[in-house]
């Protein structure tokens, strides 16, 4: 069994989630392909504090209609009775209802879910003992896998091409990403979950 920390944003669901609502709020016509930094200020040419304040309006109805990344429904469903699922979002905890509500919507199974309110998951990942992490954000990624020498599956995307260190892994979708886990981590299958 593995103890899986798990990203939300842009690793579970979509990262063309926020692309229509950019579009729209900022009289753009951008793809993701546009989206070559994880930092939207410079893209949208607005500085931090109004970014935070279309986010403040926006990111409720953003996140409550995130879909789903390919395969990622199909591959957590499989893994559940495998392995421990936990998700480590850097939503901020007044998020927590939506968040809960938009997993019992899409049935995404889940063991924890914690919201810390900062891209700094290093810590409620050690609290956990996580033993692989699914990620999008390029130093997040780096971070983790430096300082708590795990393997990092990092999600392909155009805003993450920086250079990667040798524990951190790129895949393109979750089915790529298990295939890797299968390769790496063969589950025996006979082997259950404790569920209490």
């Amino acid at each position: 069994m593995l103890r899986m920390g798990i990203d939300i944003d842009g690793t579970i669901t979509s990262p063309e989630t926020f692309v229509p609502y950019l579009n729209k709020s900022f009289q753009l016509n951008i793809t993701l392909e546009d989206i070559k930094e994880y930092d939207l200020t410079k893209l949208l040419k607005i500085n931090e504090e109004e970014f935070w304040k279309w986010m403040n309006q926006n990111e409720p109805m953003i996140y409550e209609n995130a879909p789903l990344a390919p395969f990622a429904k199909e591959v957590l469903n499989e893994w559940k009775d495998f392995h421990q699922l936990i998700y480590i979002t850097a939503r901020r905890k007044h998020l927590q209802k939506l968040t809960y509500d938009w997993f019992q919507k899409h049935h995404i199974p889940f063991h924890h879910i914690e919201l810390v309110g900062t891209h700094d998951k290093i810590l409620a990942a050690k609290k956990h003992g996580v033993d692989i992490f699914f990620e999008d954000k390029h130093d997040n990624a780096v971070m983790i896998s430096e300082e708590l020498n795990i393997p990092v599956l990092l999600f392909n995307t155009p805003y993450n091409q920086e250079p990667i260190p040798k524990n951190v892994f790129r895949v393109d979708n979750w089915f790529e990403a298990k295939e890797w886990l299968e390769y790496w981590y063969p589950v025996k299958q006979n082997f259950r979950v404790n569920q209490s």
